[in-house]
């Protein structure tokens, strides 16, 4: 049974803590008082990660649907470090460094823009912050400041100060939103500098996007509510920006714990990404409840080879399938309550 220390945040001049931690851990010393992983966790986890690991190609991408796209590059390596892997000796250190090659050599040295759409830069840059401090490379924190400088400068172009698929966007949705969302926060937690009126900014324009009847979170304003994915996002963006006492989380956060027990809709795997957030940061019972129904059911629909399916592709389900159920391990700095 994998042991579970607690959460803490490694700057980028902690790399002697991070290597005393992971020595710990090989030792499966109890040195802090942690909680168990279960056993079913550790089980179907690992054995997704080998399946990650095994498809990967030489240059970090992988097969299938979307694998050729960073950001199921950056998602693979932080189902890794989700897990809480030394990227610079452990066992995966391999795999998690061809993950980030690819994405650095996806990132344009002139503006910082990573892969062809502000969805792959959102998760990419999120990945570049969760790696910050952690992974010994020094093109780490020159190739988030610049992710950030786009993620920023992108929103004050943009008249909803949101996001869509471009940089240069006028319009805005909340799924593009929340994952830059997201990475700003990550960024911040990281060390660097990201302006309240970014964060405020982000916020109203998923206040605009709730419908006034269900409460839920829709794809644009004046869209409706949307139930699953984008309500889920829009509770954890208001729930990771610390303003879980407005009217729109409290709304948003009644309708999700509904739509998280009737159905996910056409893209499962990447509502459950988003609800195993929301429901954390929110309400840790809820979410305990949740996360062993989930367990259950990726138990009960895990491939042989350790993928799940799914319409995203297996390596993109399979990494937001694990991700949806690392918050048992709690290592990512953005998963800290």
């Amino acid at each position: 049974m994998k042991t579970l220390l607690p959460f803490r945040y490694f700057s980028p001049w902690a790399f002697s803590a991070l290597a005393l931690m992971h020595s710990l851990q090989a030792q499966d010393l109890n040195v802090y008082k942690g909680t168990q992983v279960p056993p079913q966790v550790e089980k179907i986890y690992e054995h997704g990660l080998q399946y990650l690991v095994r498809s990967q190609n030489e240059d970090g991408s992988f097969p299938g649907n979307y694998g050729s796209e960073p950001a199921v590059a950056a998602l693979a390596m932080m189902s890794m470090l989700a897990h809480g892997e030394d990227p610079n000796r452990g066992p995966y250190n391999k795999a998690i460094k061809r993950s980030l090659e690819f994405v650095l050599k996806q990132m344009n040295q002139t503006t910082g823009y990573i892969g062809n759409s502000m969805y792959n830069h959102g998760f990419c840059t999120l990945a570049l912050a969760e790696a910050y401090g952690g992974l010994q490379d020094e093109r780490i924190g020159p190739a988030l400041k610049k992710a950030v400088e786009l993620i920023l400068s992108s929103q004050e172009k943009n008249r909803f100060k949101a996001w869509r698929y471009a940089p240069d966007a006028a319009d805005a949705d909340s799924t593009v939103s929340g994952a830059c969302f997201v990475a700003l926060i990550a960024a911040r937690n990281a060390g660097l500098r990201v302006p309240d009126n970014a964060i405020d900014g982000a916020l109203k324009f998923f206040t605009d996007c709730q419908s006034p009847g269900t409460g839920g979170i829709g794809y644009t304003p004046g869209s409706g509510s949307m139930g699953g994915s984008t309500t889920a996002i829009g509770v954890a963006v208001y729930a990771y920006a610390r303003k879980k006492d407005q009217p729109t989380f409290l709304k948003a956060f009644k309708t999700l714990k509904s739509t998280s027990e009737e159905g996910t809709g056409s893209y499962p795997f990447y509502f459950e990404y988003y609800a195993s957030q929301a429901l954390f940061q929110s309400d840790v019972k809820v979410w305990e409840e949740w996360n062993n129904r989930r367990v259950e059911q990726l138990t009960q629909s895990q491939n042989e080879d350790g993928s799940w399916d799914g319409s995203l592709g297996p390596s993109l389900s399979t990494s937001f399938g694990l991700l949806s159920i690392a918050l048992n391990y709690r290592y990512l700095p953005v998963y800290e309550r």
